[in-house]
């Protein structure tokens, strides 16, 4: 059996898949999927902060949250997934409002979260931080939670202020990688799973959100559908780090459409008003 964490078999990411595809809420048989991978994050080892001064000691993998010149060096997706998880299948317990007040204690000023161990990190990372943009939102429209809403307020700023892809300093593109669409996302940022998740949390009508709607849009296919421009898993049939049990569609350089990409492509525009959709409009595959 894999850990609760195993990429990408674990409890975590089967949660997390099943939330992002819309799977039913409240199915119970979930609970002790849910129950594992809270335990997981919230153990009191991975919780526990400690400030962190030596450089030697930086660079120790231990468990727990390091405290660096001041800010949590933590892999915030992790919660952040955890955190959406829970609420989108309707599992959530007194335990998704401390993995949202952790993801606020650890909240840097920018207002994003990383992992980065280096003195000189700065400014937060756009993997570690739309993840838990999304699971303080789902959060805050769940519970009423004034600090959850704050918290994903402030960590959405990161990602408008940058037009969700390009760089503050001079406009050019932070990695290619953003602007490749791939299913599952898991961790990984692209300019899909951002709109996505600008929508949930009710920032896509927001100016600075429109050159990567129009990127989206470009690469819609002649049939109506959208490829998969690459993956972050290979399929297998046991449980392997970076294996999915599940085939998420085809992933080819041909035109030919995905899915998965292709149902979030057309959420995202229709929630942006750039879309109508019927179901005969549909693409067929």
């Amino acid at each position: 059996m894999p850990s609760v964490y195993g990429k990408y078999t674990g409890a975590h990411w089967t949660l997390a898949c099943l939330a992002d595809i819309g799977y039913p809420a409240g199915d119970e048989r979930l609970v002790p999927l849910r129950d594992q991978m809270c335990e997981y994050w919230l153990s009191p080892e991975r919780t526990r902060e400690r400030v962190v001064e030596r450089e030697a000691a930086r660079y120790k993998s231990r468990p727990g949250v390091p405290i660096i010149a001041g800010r949590a060096r933590r892999c915030a997706s992790q919660e952040g997934n955890a955190l959406y998880a829970v609420l989108a299948l309707g599992l959530a317990d007194e335990r998704a409002d401390q993995l949202a007040a952790n993801l606020v204690r650890w909240q840097w000023p920018d207002g994003g979260w990383n992992c980065d161990r280096r003195t000189s990190a700065h400014t937060s990372s756009f993997h570690e931080t739309l993840l838990p943009l999304r699971g303080l939102a789902w959060h805050a429209e769940a519970t009423g939670s004034v600090a959850s809403r704050q918290a994903a307020e402030r960590s959405a700023e990161p990602f408008l202020q940058r037009r969700l892809f390009r760089r503050r300093s001079d406009g050019a593109v932070i990695h290619d990688s953003f602007l490749k669409l791939r299913y599952p996302h898991y961790w990984y940022y692209d300019i899909l799973i951002a709109l996505k998740v600008m929508a949930e949390a009710g920032y896509l009508a927001d100016a600075r959100c429109e050159e990567a709607l129009d990127i989206l849009e470009s690469k819609r296919l002649p049939d109506g559908g959208w490829r998969a421009e690459g993956k972050h898993y290979r399929v297998v049939s046991e449980p392997a780090n970076g294996g999915s049990l599940a085939d998420w569609g085809p992933v080819t350089r041909r035109q030919v459409m995905n899915p998965f990409v292709t149902l979030d492509a057309l959420s995202v525009l229709c929630s942006a008003g750039r879309l109508t959709l019927s179901l005969a409009a549909l693409p067929e595959q």
